[in-house]
């Protein structure tokens, strides 16, 4: 039995409406309490700001992030933030700890413990390549995972779509599920990777996916409707087609409507919409290119179905990489890049490219802007997620500079000075004055993930919950966040103490001991004899088209050495 009792701590915790209160916080194995013995170990806060444990819901950790590691051998020797090298020696506590976008498994344990954070989403897992995902989770030291199954271009899902077989749907999803220990569905550019398949792509919600006779529009909502009988945990999370391109924003708004009137038995969103920076742009081409943040923000403030996340841009190198095949062939050739292409055979496509933002280039400089005013123009911090859709706008380490953008409007002007002269008319967040305080910063960190992934006992602070607490070197009641912003970096940059399952991992922005985290599963329950017609489907598929044996195909018990698994029944 181990108790800890943090006194003083300056909390602010808004599932338990708690902004920035003194109080103390009570843990016992793992768990936050009501109260410990009084030979529980203290540590004093004196003062400073506590927050649960940040949750990135929407990472790229383990993967294709390989594959980024194998075209970018000079990323050791990259970084944007002073005093982190790319490249760092083991020591009594850590092992050696290379790359800066691309890191290795250790130092995304480390980098995200030491900015508070303790538990990350993968955000995009082919059933195919899970076992692996898996092993790298393993890799991964402190933190707790979770990934996301990829879904939006998989053979069997577009005809059970096409056939009208919503019950056989819902149980391959089933299936699908825990055979990559996912933890929800994940839809990307949705049939644009199987029509890549061919050297095509699919241009809008109605275009029909070649081979297939389904279109991205009855994929959305085929998937949706699944989610929702098999009773997920989490939403559909949905990269929407057309990310990257000038005028998208009509097509992710209409993506957005496609789901009003869905109706979920769980108190949480029917819709999650990924990276939306990447897909609020506006104009016909990139000459006339510009911010369509407002039409965006707009449609997202008259709703209440969904949430986002926003795939910030941050100036500097960064690594995008995707499961939208399509969309990484036109980086490669619009930026003269390195490219990588993988055809994930009945299940997706993808691809890998390295890119730099520029502050000199009106391109960047207007999606920079874009993620910001996401942020700022959508009046309710709980459908917001705060995200750099790491590594593709930059990556994670970079958060805590991005907080002073969102935090601070001076902060925003000394940037903008900076920006050229064409993007200035294409942005709108030289007008924002809004900035976001220390409670809505922890409600887009890791308030609004409990509640949008119905984990809930991560996020907050109240009893019950699991005990990953983040302590950061600064007072509340004598800080100025829209004006310290240094400050506010320095804070976020390294906790003071980051503690995970009611043991201190970090200890003054240093690694104070490296647990194994848990890797978080949805098995979802369906009808055996729907079980069963199903199964006769899928294993026609591996004895007609797969490169691997079912048996080889599903995760199994020995990947997930610390599972956590949530049970869900149909309705």
């Amino acid at each position: 039995m181990s108790e800890l009792l943090i006194k003083n701590a300056v909390v602010c915790d808004p599932i338990n409406n708690v902004n920035c209160e003194k109080m103390d916080i009570s843990v016992k194995d793992g768990k936050i309490v009501e109260s410990v013995s009084s030979g529980a170990k203290v540590i004093d806060a004196g003062g400073k700001l506590t927050m649960a444990g940040g949750v990135d819901g929407h990472t790229h950790c383990a993967g294709k992030i390989n594959v980024g590691r194998f075209m970018s051998p000079h990323d050791m020797r990259m970084t944007n933030v002073p005093g982190l090298s790319g490249k760092e020696a083991p020591t009594a506590t850590t092992r050696a700890q290379v790359g800066y976008n691309t890191p290795n498994a250790f130092a995304i344990g480390y980098r995200y413990a030491k900015m508070g954070y303790t538990t990350i989403g993968e955000a995009a897992i082919p059933i195919i390549g899970a076992r692996h995902t898996h092993e790298e989770f393993e890799a991964i030291p402190i933190l707790d995972k979770f990934g996301l199954t990829l879904f939006g271009s998989n053979w069997q899902v577009m005809e059970y779509i096409r056939d009208d077989e919503p019950e056989k749907l819902a149980a391959y999803v089933a299936w699908g599920l825990k055979a990559s220990r996912g933890y929800g569905i994940k839809i990307v550019n949705p049939g644009g990777g199987e029509a890549w398949g061919w050297g095509k792509n699919v241009s809008g919600l109605d275009d029909p996916v070649p081979n297939f006779d389904v279109t991205p529009a009855q994929i959305i909502m085929g998937l949706a409707e699944a989610n929702e009988k098999l009773n997920l945990p989490h939403s559909i999370h949905l990269h929407c087609n057309n990310l990257g391109k000038p005028g998208n924003y009509e097509t992710t708004i209409a993506s957005m409507k496609l789901l009003e009137n869905l109706k979920s038995n769980r108190d949480r969103q029917v819709l999650h919409v990924t990276h939306v920076q990447f897909n609020a742009y506006g104009g016909t081409s990139w000459r006339d290119f510009e911010s369509a943040a407002p039409q965006v923000s707009d449609y997202i403030n008259s709703t209440d179905h969904m949430t986002f996340d926003l795939g910030q841009a941050i100036f500097g190198p960064a690594m995008t990489m995707t499961a939208d095949g399509p969309v990484e062939y036109a980086n490669s050739r619009m930026l003269n890049a390195k490219w990588s292409n993988m055809d994930v055979e009945l299940e997706d496509a993808s691809g890998v490219v390295p890119i730099t933002y520029s502050p000199k280039n009106f391109v960047n400089a207007v999606q920079w802007a874009i993620g910001l005013e996401l942020a700022l123009l959508v009046d309710d911090p709980w459908k917001v997620m705060f995200t750099t859709d790491s590594p593709n706008g930059g990556s994670f380490v970079n958060y805590p500079e991005a907080y002073t953008y969102l935090m601070s409007a001076k902060r925003r002007a000394e940037i903008i000075e900076t920006l050229p002269e064409m993007a200035l008319g294409r942005m709108n967040i030289p007008g924002i004055d809004r900035e976001l305080d220390l409670y809505e910063l922890a409600i887009m960190t890791r308030a609004m993930q409990s509640k949008m992934y119905c984990m809930d006992t991560k996020g907050h602070l109240g009893v019950g919950a699991d005990a990953d607490i983040a302590i950061y070197d600064i007072k509340p009641d004598s800080v100025d966040t829209t004006v310290e912003y240094v400050a506010v970096k320095k804070a976020f940059s390294g906790a003071a103490y980051t503690i995970k399952s009611g043991e201190v991992v970090v200890k003054d922005g240093e690694i104070a001991m490296t647990p194994e985290g848990r890797t978080y599963w949805v098995n979802a329950k369906m009808p055996q004899a729907t079980v069963d017609a199903m199964q006769v489907d899928v294993a026609k598929k591996f004895k007609k088209y797969y490169t691997v044996s079912q048996a080889n195909y599903m995760v199994e018990d020995a990947y997930l050495p610390h599972p956590v698994e949530i049970t869900t029944e149909a309705l």
